[in-house]
Parts: structure tokens; C-alpha cells; sequence
């Protein structure tokens, strides 16, 4: 595309200082009448590119000139560059490419000041997201085994919409084939993934709210509860500070609405002894008969 070759020929001008336009025009495979026709574009885009005859001439960019100053302001570099550090925690290969370019074209270097990577330590293949992106992206159906919160294996077909990154867990939300509505669907629970060559329009965003595959509608329940001291670094992992109360003793009381499932009861004997359940007196139980079960395989 043009568009993309006029910022191309900006960026090699910027490293290489001056260029022929038949080097030019080998570069990007075009005649060097088409690269003439870009220079003037550039220049009416008030890009100060002009051309010097003879030996070590050439098509060249004034010394002074930063891209940045007829584009972008130094707030709108930094917060693109950010974004593609950012990004590039997800995908790693394709936003490095645009950062290099990009902070030549700003003559700025990549200052390293933030690393990000939401993937799991026991999950991380960017193929994976790349398969979802490509899906996405062109709209191709995608389908894949499913496992639900039962363990039950189904095997689905969904129009990919976007990756979400929700609760310190990736999922694919999308249009489910087989239930006619919208889904989330965990990427840990996902096996055998294919894209399709079969394609999709997108549907109207409207049709419904995208629901957990598999789920039935779970209520939320007020849960009280007693974190001992040593349990601190969880506590305000887990919880926002309006939830919890420090008492003098050190411990802690939260107060929490969660849906109630086999998540929730893996949750709270995950603490150990370090928690008490305060209320409800069911959630107790439940809890109460789960330990003497685990307690009963280790006698």
C-alpha cells in the first residue's frame, strides 16, 4: 500500500541520510517514476524531503527535521510508545518491529521502563494468540475443544470477536455456533484449537452480553471473613482495601459478594488455617466438611 511505503521511505531516509531513488525503487519493488510521485507527496505533506546531484547526492531529508514535530506531540510519542511496550507483552515479534521504526521516526530511544506479560507461567504460547488474532482479524471461524467448570468436554465452533484479559485469566469472546449467543470462553480450557477458512460477518453488537461457556447464571453471596496477620501480602492481593478491616490483633475481616462454585471453595481452603469463614453459616459447613475430607486421606 502506499500509505505504508511513504512511511517506509521517511524511515530509511532517517537512517540512511540519503538514498537514490533507484535504490529506492529496487527497495520496494517499484518504477522510479512511482518513487518521484511519493517524494512530491511527501513534500506536499510538508515532509522537507529534497534532492541532491552528483556523488554522495541523492534524495535526502533536512538534518533537522523530526517527524514528530509535524505529526505528533511528545505526550502522543510517549503514550504510543508505551502502548506497543505494552502490547508487546501479549505478542512479542510484531509490536517490536513498529517500536524500532517508530522511535526512529520520533529519534527517540526505547527507554526499557516497563515490562508487561499477562501471561500465566504455565501458559504462554504466543502462537496461541496469534491463531486468535489472525481469526479475529479476518473474521474466520474458529473451533476448538472445550473443557466447562465440570470437566465436561464439548467441542465448539465460535466467530472470534476480541480477547479479553478479565480476573487474571485470558478469554476468547465470541459468537458460539452451537448455543446462539454470546460466550466466554477460558483460554486454559481451550485444546485442539483450528481457524477455519470459513468466514463470518459481525453480528450486531447488541444481540446479547457475553456470558462464561457452559454456565449456569451463578448468584453472588456476601461472604464475612477472618484472615490471620501472616496472611497480609494475600489479603490485599486478592481484595480491594474497601472490603477489608484491619483489626488491633492484626488479623483481618473482609466482606466480599463472590458467586458461589467449586472455584470459591478451592479459593478459601487454599488460605489453609489462616482463614475462618464468619458467614454464612453454609459456607461453613461446606468448608468444614471439605477439610475432613482432606484430612481423612492423609490418616
Amino acid at each position: 500500500m502506499q500509505i505504508n511505503r511513504l512511511l517506509e521511505i521517511v524511515y530509511v531516509l532517517l537512517e540512511q541520510k540519503a538514498v537514490t531513488a533507484k535504490q529506492l525503487s529496487e527497495m520496494f519493488e517499484v518504477s522510479q517514476r512511482t518513487i518521484y510521485r511519493d517524494i512530491d507527496i511527501l513534500s506536499l505533506a510538508g515532509i522537507p524531503v529534497y534532492s541532491e546531484k552528483g556523488r554522495g547526492g541523492g534524495i535526502l531529508l533536512l538534518p533537522e527535521f523530526v517527524l514528530n514535530k509535524s505529526i505528533l506531540s511528545e505526550g502522543e510519542q510517549n503514550e504510543i510508545l508505551s502502548a506497543l511496550q505494552a502490547v508487546s507483552g501479549v505478542m512479542p515479534s510484531e509490536p517490536a518491529q513498529v517500536l524500532k521504526k517508530l522511535s526512529g521516526l520520533f529519534k527517540k530511544g526505547v527507554t526499557d521502563w516497563l515490562q508487561v506479560d499477562f501471561s500465566d507461567w504455565s501458559f504462554a504460547d504466543s502462537d496461541f494468540f496469534h491463531d486468535l488474532k489472525k481469526a479475529i482479524l479476518e473474521r474466520r471461524i474458529a473451533e476448538f475443544d472445550y473443557y466447562g467448570s465440570s470437566g465436561k468436554k464439548t467441542r465448539r465452533r465460535i466467530e472470534p470477536v476480541q480477547l479479553w484479559f478479565k480476573s487474571k485469566a485470558w478469554y476468547i469472546n465470541g459468537f458460539c455456533l452451537s448455543r446462539k449467543d454470546m460466550r466466554l470462553f477460558k483460554l486454559t480450557r481451550v485444546r485442539n484449537l483450528r481457524i477455519t477458512n470459513k468466514l463470518f460477518s459481525l453480528r450486531d453488537p447488541s444481540v446479547t452480553r457475553s456470558k462464561p461457556a457452559s454456565e449456569p447464571q451463578k448468584h453472588g453471596i456476601l461472604l464475612k471473613l477472618k484472615f490471620d496477620p501472616g496472611m497480609a501480602h494475600r489479603v490485599y492481593d486478592e481484595f480491594d482495601d474497601k472490603m477489608i478491616k484491619k483489626r488491633p490483633d492484626g488479623s483481618f475481616i473482609v466482606q466480599v459478594t463472590w458467586p458461589e462454585d467449586h472455584w470459591l471453595y478451592g479459593f478459601l481452603l487454599s488460605f489453609g488455617e489462616y482463614v475462618e469463614v464468619l458467614e454464612p453459616e453454609r459456607i461453613k459447613k461446606i468448608i468444614k466438611n471439605k477439610a475432613e475430607k482432606i484430612f481423612k486421606k492423609y490418616i
